[in-house]
């Protein structure tokens, strides 16, 4: 069983300072210890409900992934090796995979109960980061789909657009999961979203807080952190997930 999961910021380990303050302002926590042999990971701490994001310093130009918190890890491992995941590194309390298409997720053994709030810019707007978006090629799109369902025994969410695919995420747990397929065939990568009742106002915070915006349309916007990382901004509910269209 899933009984939590954890989004990661993964950003290059010259940029892990400036993203771990840019991520905590805007979230509404605090950057714990640095911990790890190199002091490569961090929790942002949440004032009120349980830690479900963390960032960890990597090589590259980083990007993001998922921990799935699970009651049996050897059990879960099993699993997602039935379905076609291949194993990157075993240890006594986590696993690092890979989904078919070569996407790495962790399984590990956190816990919590409670989502964090959403949280307010200085003019009152709300933001949340509660998703994750899994960027995948057309050759490998309907792979993926089919393995993350499987694997996680959640069924799919009605979207309204066919390029995305979403998890029927169980509602206690504070990530949404969602699969976009890419117009082109490249290595598969992941990103963070973030839900806003006010898109405009949190890009103009964000901003003033060293963010960029890169890109975006009528209800979503395209951003690049502190450090280079991107991410995005979109019209879903803060409180709900709902597209506020």
């Amino acid at each position: 069983m899933i009984r939590w999961n954890t989004a990661f910021i993964d950003r290059p380990a010259e940029g892990f300072d400036a993203a771990g303050a840019f991520w905590a302002r805007v979230t509404g926590a605090r950057l714990s210890e640095r911990r790890g042999e190199r002091g490569e990971f961090a929790t942002l701490l949440p004032e009120s409900g349980d830690p479900c994001l963390r960032i960890q310093a990597v090589g590259g130009p980083g990007g993001a992934h998922l921990d799935l918190d699970v009651d049996d890890p050897e059990s879960a491992r099993r699993a997602a090796l039935s379905h076609g995941a291949s194993l990157v590194a075993a240890h006594d309390d986590w696993t690092v995979l890979r989904s078919p298409r070569g996407v790495v997720f962790c399984l590990t053994v956190e816990d919590g109960e409670q989502a964090p709030p959403a949280v307010p810019s200085p003019d009152g707007a709300l933001s949340r980061l509660d998703q994750i978006c899994l960027d995948i090629g057309p050759a490998g799109f309907d792979d993926e789909v089919r393995f993350w369902s499987a694997f996680t025994g959640w069924g799919l969410t009605p979207t309204t657009d066919p390029e995305f695919a979403r998890l029927a995420v169980p509602s206690r747990l504070p990530i949404r999961i969602l699969l976009q397929r890419l117009n082109e065939d490249r290595p598969p990568s992941a990103h963070l979203d973030m839900a806003c009742s006010d898109v405009d106002a949190v890009v103009a915070w964000h901003e003033r807080l060293g963010a960029r915006r890169v890109g975006g349309g009528r209800a979503w916007a395209v951003m690049s952190d502190p450090a280079g990382g991107t991410y995005c901004l979109t019209s879903r509910d803060p409180h709900t997930s709902r597209v506020t269209e």
